[in-house]
């Protein structure tokens, strides 16, 4: 076993067992795109330093086409011996059924109720007082990343905020620019949608919704301002026939776009095609209009095996991925926040120093994944497919989304 290791253990004080050999642990997610792969190659590294072995197990696509893998094979009987998902309520089912593994000792040995900031993080971990999974980063999907290459072409100032940007869109286009690059999947729509509510809507509406489940303010004057903003804003992505998000930010790094509202992991897109923050793209959180951070993100599970020698690999694993120099490295790549409020990130660029600030000032907010059931969201990101890609109405798609307010769980 490493020095590496051992001081880990040693500083978590691991009440398990630590493996007596090296051991192969299989471990899915759903991190294709060039900057996620570098991200989670850091993870990988960390693990095999060790001499165990990380046999990756990368699925294709969106978590929207992971989970449903990741599930069934937990459910089969052919788990993995870790997968990511979002932390919230995804895994509420397996966890009732037995079938996850109880992290608490491994939690508790380590502090994590001391470190992990916010605390609703682990909360989303948490069922019935016991621990179930390993956050690793905060992301958050209220950002807008603008290119200067597009803007400089176009003669324009790069904007400061949402409005700026819209009243931008007719130059774009006149300069042969697209306005606005989309992804053509649900989740991606619904990821602007919940962008343009916060900024448009503001904080109390969305959190009549998001938090409150309350269908009167989804049918209120608030979210008929947002709704009518979308019409717009699908009419400055028309003509953006990519699928996947990643594609779409390269849209936004190559020039063909001038911006793309998506999630932080967008930056680690942008580290890979070596594009400097402030001088190659712009970003700004709340699209510059009201600052803050749906506090969101992954977590590691590990599905229940019967081989002692497994489950201690497990925990020594769980104990790594949230240890002072895997989450610095881990998340400079990402592009995301670290779990941990207590490590130095003062090597991140702007855009992650923004979110940083963000984060000490207290502005967050409680995800979708925390606050919404895993059937809710796919209704919603159904709808927003639907209303994104065709010519529904603003009323029709703000009837239709209060409705699924109303029986939302």
């Amino acid at each position: 076993m490493s020095n590496v290791l051992k001081s880990l253990l040693v500083g978590t004080a691991l009440t398990c067992a630590s493996t007596a050999q090296a051991v192969e642990l299989e471990v899915t997610h759903w991190w294709t795109s060039g900057g996620e792969a570098a991200a989670v190659s850091k993870f990988a590294d960390a693990w095999n330093a060790t001499g165990n072995t990380w046999l990756d197990g990368a699925i294709a696509g969106s978590g929207g086409t992971a989970r449903p893998i990741i599930i069934s094979r937990i459910l089969g009987g052919d788990p993995m011996a870790a997968t990511q998902l979002n932390h919230g309520r995804q895994a509420e089912e397996l966890i009732e059924a037995g079938l996850l593994l109880d992290l608490t000792d491994v939690a508790d040995a380590g502090g994590w109720r001391d470190i992990v900031n916010p605390t609703a993080l682990l909360d989303s971990c948490t069922l019935d007082g016991k621990i179930y999974c390993v956050p690793v980063n905060i992301h958050s999907a209220q950002w807008i990343w603008l290119s200067h290459a597009a803007y400089e072409n176009a003669g324009l100032d790069v904007p400061t905020d949402w409005h700026e940007f819209v009243a931008s869109a007719d130059e774009l286009q006149a300069a042969g620019t697209l306005p606005l690059a989309m992804g053509q999947q649900g989740w991606q729509q619904s990821i602007a949608f919940g962008a343009i509510t916060i900024a448009v809507a503001g904080l109390d509406a969305w959190k009549g919704v998001n938090v409150s489940k309350d269908a009167s303010v989804a049918r209120g004057p608030e979210y008929t301002a947002v709704f009518e903003a979308v019409v717009a804003a699908r009419e400055l992505a028309r003509g953006s026939n990519v699928q996947d998000w990643n594609l779409a930010t390269n849209m936004v790094i190559t020039g063909q776009a001038g911006a793309q509202i998506m999630g932080d992991w967008a930056q680690g897109e942008f580290a890979v095609a070596e594009q400097v923050e402030g001088v190659d793209y712009s970003c700004l959180p709340g699209l510059g209009l009201n600052a803050v951070l749906d506090t969101g993100g992954d977590a590691f599970y590990f599905p229940v095996n019967d081989d002692p020698e497994i489950t201690a690999a497990q925990k020594e694993l769980a104990a790594l991925l949230i240890s002072p120099e895997v989450q610095v490295s881990f998340n400079l790549a990402k592009g995301s926040l670290p779990v941990r409020g207590d490590i130095d990130m003062s090597s991140a660029n702007g855009c992650m120093q923004k979110g940083l600030g963000i984060l000490a000032d207290g502005g967050v907010l409680p995800s979708s994944d925390i606050t919404f059931s895993a059937d809710t969201q796919t209704q919603i990101e159904d709808l927003m497919a639907q209303f994104w890609s065709g010519d529904m109405s603003a009323a029709n798609a703000q009837a239709s989304y209060a409705d699924l307010i109303e029986s939302a769980d």
